[in-house]
């Protein structure tokens, strides 16, 4: 019996989205006036159980459109359930959409400052931090550069040095490291697992079978907004893509 206290509770969880028909207002008034459909309605996920214990590990594995990165995003509070609760226990570092938090405007160093603030961190903590930062992130040639230069690869560096160096408690990680090179890649693995033998709770979101076997122990498999399966990684994910 697991008797390890929940870190992530999702009772009954379900999310509503509206999609519009109609792009323009120029398109909108007349099919309104018209009374045609102006809108229709899905669940981006529904009747969602699941609960993360401290420390464990667990990958969300679906085709697109399955509600995966929705899911992360109501872990996050991005959003809000349209019903159902969800309860999380202890600091979050959310790396759930790329260079989310960062202003394109500023420099890499401007927005280690920024990022670490919106994820919790202290500007003593950042500056006690920054030169650990920028040196796992491998950016000291570009840190005073403004962030709309940078590459996608190297926004996933920096948000993703920012966000391990939170000491959070739970990891929410949603594709990103799909981006960037083999070898930053093998980097921040090399760290999940470090973070994993320290206890932290993560929460991995990847179209990687790999990753999800191997760096993961249990995993959720959706599939139309709804769980299809659940269990011990290997299994689950043996399933999904045997």
């Amino acid at each position: 019996m697991n008797k390890l206290a929940s870190a992530i509770t999702i009772q009954n969880v379900s999310k509503l989205y509206y999609k519009q028909h109609q792009r323009t207002l120029k398109e909108f008034i007349p099919a309104l006036l018209g009374r045609n459909k102006t809108h229709e309605t899905f669940w981006a996920v529904k009747n969602i159980d699941l609960e993360v214990k401290k420390g464990e590990s667990i990958g969300i594995i679906g085709p697109n459109g399955s509600g995966k990165s929705t899911l992360l995003k109501l872990i996050a509070g991005v959003t809000q359930p349209t019903s159902g609760s969800i309860s999380v226990t202890g600091r979050i570092a959310p790396l759930i959409e790329l260079g989310a938090g960062f202003h394109p405007e500023l420099t890499g160093r401007e927005n280690v400052f920024l990022n670490g603030v919106i994820l919790g961190m202290t500007r003593a903590e950042i500056e006690k931090k920054f030169k650990t930062i920028v040196d796992f992130a491998e950016l000291w040639e570009f840190i005073d550069q403004p962030i709309k230069h940078y590459s996608s690869g190297m926004y996933l560096r920096l948000a993703f040095a920012v966000a391990i160096h939170t000491d959070p408690e739970i990891l929410l990680i949603d594709e990103i490291l799909a981006v960037g090179d083999h070898e930053f890649q093998r980097k921040c693995v090399t760290r999940i697992e470090e973070m994993k033998k320290n206890k932290v709770t993560i929460v991995v979101v990847s179209h990687s079978p790999d990753l999800i076997r191997e760096h993961t122990e249990h995993a959720l498999w959706l599939e139309g907004g709804e769980v299809k399966d659940s269990g011990g990684a290997k299994k689950v994910v043996a399933k999904y893509f045997g």
